[in-house]
């Protein structure tokens, strides 16, 4: 079941709408504003219900604040080596918008974007429209993005086509605290990554196209581990992103949907598994936050903490990154990659 509800208006007026999926006790709350994941209430050990979110109350939390908390990113999520795109010869100069590189889309990317939307039974199906030459991106993109909630799982479906040859990268930026948003630190969640390599940054975040065995580093979760246990250790690429930042290449490889991490908060016993069929993901512990959020809380660093399923950062200027699933599409090219996240308790 899916209902609708007024959330609020933007500055300019126009109406935001908080639409509830429900599974059972459970409740995930969507906005059609950036597509934004508001909330997702869960139960833990003991049978109370837990928002493992980081949001705001109000449209104003998410038109003045940064972070992009739990919003749908676009046209490329992550990183853009000093914003340049080129494209069969040609070159486009994206908005610079995180030291001197493009980030999550640009000036105004999808995040602040009002959403079309449409209910069909337990889906909920959100709809945007790139024009040509937004934020400097050639080609239309026509967006689709379908949420459902169902058997405790999350899903999110990414579908979209460009009528030119242009370049495609989309996540969701949703911080989870599983302890409860607000609840502090998340340093003491567990966690699994099923990955080998990491890609390495230089001074401003971009991943210039090494990779970094992760064995023998503070970047190996194939055995599971605290998020706060090595997360002080002096290494160049913690110094770097002040914590965890950094693009974890999944052993699963592109188009092949598997099981990549799981979480669990030992305070709540809520354990969290994390599917996709995309080649990376982005494991950000949160190092930036420092914002008043939901119910009065205050948001500190490492409060929370980010899974962005995608493709390598940068990876439309670095081809040994293109290999694990190149973010530059023909025209006609179906994009069309999934994400999960599916709850349960553990004692």
């Amino acid at each position: 079941m899916i209902e609708t509800k007024l959330f609020g208006k933007t500055k300019d007026g126009k109406e935001v709408l908080a639409f509830t999926l429900t599974d059972g006790q459970s409740r995930a709350v969507i906005l059609n504003y950036g597509g934004t994941l508001q909330s997702l209430v869960v139960p833990d050990r003991n049978g109370n219900l837990v928002d493992v979110i980081l949001g705001y109350d109000d449209v104003a939390g998410y038109e003045n604040n940064g972070g992009f908390l739990g919003a749908l990113i676009g046209r490329f999520g992550n990183r853009i080596d000093r914003g340049r795109l080129t494209i069969d010869g040609k070159d486009y100069a994206l908005y610079c918008n995180d030291r001197g590189n493009h980030l999550h889309g640009g000036a105004v990317g999808f995040d602040k974007k009002i959403w079309g939307h449409e209910i069909k039974g337990d889906e909920l199906h959100l709809y945007y429209v790139s024009p040509d030459g937004e934020e400097n991106y050639p080609g239309t993109l026509n967006v689709h993005v379908i949420y459902t909630f169902n058997k405790s799982e999350l899903r999110i479906v990414y579908d979209a086509i460009s009528d030119k040859k242009t370049a495609i990268n989309l996540t969701n930026h949703a911080y989870f605290n599983l302890s409860g948003e607000g609840n502090g630190s998340v340093a003491n969640h567990v966690l699994w990554i099923d990955c080998d390599v990491i890609t390495p940054t230089n001074d401003t975040m971009i991943p210039l196209g090494e990779f970094r065995q992760v064995k023998g580093t503070p970047f190996d979760f194939n055995a599971p581990k605290a998020i706060g246990q090595d997360i002080e250790v002096d290494d160049i690429d913690l110094r770097q992103g002040g914590g965890y930042d950094h693009c974890h290449v999944l052993k699963n490889g592109a188009g092949n949907y598997q099981k990549y991490a799981e979480v669990l908060s030992p305070d709540t016993g809520i354990a969290m598994e994390c599917f996709t069929d995309m080649p990376a993901v982005q494991f950000y512990s949160g190092n930036g936050l420092a914002q008043s959020g939901k119910f009065g809380h205050y948001y500190a660093k490492r409060n929370g903490f980010c899974l962005e399923t995608q493709a390598i950062p940068n990876n439309v200027n670095v081809p040994a990154y293109a290999e694990y699933g190149s973010s530059i599409y023909e025209a006609g090219k179906r994009y069309f990659f999934g994400a999960a996240y599916r709850f349960s308790t553990k004692s």
